[in-house]
């Protein structure tokens, strides 16, 4: 079975098709000035993009791994979230407290997706 990758670093790809399944690395916000919301906006947008270019969607989602900065962001964060996820096909969601790589980062999305 092939394997497709996306938007490859030196580091690590941003997507990975395998068969018809589709591993999306943990994404954070490009503007890290943002509040949660809208860190969390522009990662939903990223993996809405990063869907796309694989073949898929976002009512496709089989799984999504989320970490916060601070778990008291978790109310702002799903109101972006439930307001994006396609209605009656909620992935298999897992949300944790975590420090992440870098102070601004307010959040990580990480997803799997069938294709």
């Amino acid at each position: 079975m092939s394997i497709q990758r996306i938007n490859v670093g030196p580091r690590m790809s941003q997507a990975v098709v395998h068969g018809d399944t589709i591993y999306i690395a943990g994404q954070v916000a490009s503007d890290t000035t943002a509040d949660i919301i809208g860190q969390t906006r522009q990662i939903l947008a990223k993996i809405e993009s990063l869907l796309r270019d694989a073949g898929s969607d976002k009512s496709k989602l089989l799984a999504a791994n989320i970490w916060l900065s601070n778990v008291a962001f978790y109310d702002s964060m799903n109101s972006v979230w439930d307001a994006w996820v396609t209605p009656g096909s909620p992935p298999a969601r897992a949300t944790v407290g975590s420090p992440l790589a870098g102070a601004q980062f307010l959040v990580e999305i990480a997803a799997i997706a069938a294709r």
